[in-house]
């Protein structure tokens, strides 16, 4: 069973979810089933990954209960704004299949755009009206995030960031821990980089007789924050959802922290956008 983080606002989050940026010519309904089937319970997704129908479908045919999945998705920069992002909202509870988003997150800030703060209030009433259980940001920075609750006075439940060895983040987890936000991250393993051949990760997987990856998602856990990793096969997610067993020592987490070298895509919050 899976280990659960609590969330500023009453609910709760699996300590480990699953990523589904798809992959050309996945099935993702069949990897979101395979994930199910191993335990996963958090299931990532977002409007503009086109990944919304496939993971609905996987719900839809589980037989795990409904509410024991939370589903997160996540609202683009095209629908920045009041009512378009209600509309943003809709759209994804009919592309899931579902009557209620567990987790609606902002994808980016965009503040060259300056919708953001719009964007949030109408996620509030999402939330009060029912629609949406928890509301959160992803790629916001701390300026970002005071904006919010110097505005509206509504805190995020979380922020998804990019988040890895190579790119540790510890002022803004220092910013969430003082704040109640829960820090998920996004590219967990760094995303097609050498990351996993480091030698301090190679040397605390020889230690735990674990593989790389699974040393980097229990560094994500014990850093407190929540990986999302991606993968469409079945033994590498049930693998990766297998860190819950053993403990690095401080001195192995402080030498995985020690690769930092800064973001990998250049995806900076303050000027990068997506729509």
């Amino acid at each position: 069973m899976t280990p659960t983080v609590p969330l500023g606002d009453g609910g709760a989050l699996p300590a480990i979810g699953l990523g589904t940026v798809e992959a050309e010519g996945e099935d993702m309904s069949a990897t979101v089933t395979s994930a199910l089937d191993a335990g996963y319970r958090l299931i990532d997704t977002a409007l503009s990954y086109g990944t919304e129908g496939g993971v609905g479908r996987a719900v839809a045919a589980s037989s795990i209960a409904r509410e024991d999945i939370v589903i997160t998705t996540k609202i683009p920069g095209r629908f920045h704004g009041y009512d378009e992002a209600k509309e943003s909202a809709r759209t994804s509870l009919t592309a899931l299949g579902v009557d209620r988003i567990d987790l609606l997150l902002i994808h980016w800030p965009l503040p060259k755009v300056d919708k953001y703060v719009d964007t949030w209030r109408a996620m509030i009433e999402l939330q009060k009206d029912g629609l949406v259980g928890s509301i959160g940001v992803s790629n916001f920075t701390a300026a970002h995030l005071d904006r919010l609750e110097a505005e509206t006075g509504t805190v995020p439940a979380v922020n998804q960031i990019e988040l890895h060895p190579y790119f540790p983040q510890a002022e803004l987890r220092r910013y969430h821990a003082e704040h109640g936000i829960v820090t998920e991250s996004w590219s967990p393993l760094g995303r097609g980089s050498e990351l996993l051949h480091a030698a301090p990760i190679v040397a605390a997987a020889t230690a735990h007789d674990v593989s790389p990856g699974q040393v980097v998602l229990r560094w994500h856990v014990q850093l407190g924050a929540v990986p999302l990793p991606k993968s469409s096969n079945p033994d590498r997610q049930r693998q990766n959802l297998d860190v819950f067993g053993f403990e690095l020592t401080d001195a192995e987490v402080a030498a995985i922290s020690g690769l930092e070298r800064g973001r990998i895509w250049d995806q900076d919050p303050d000027t990068y956008e997506e729509f």
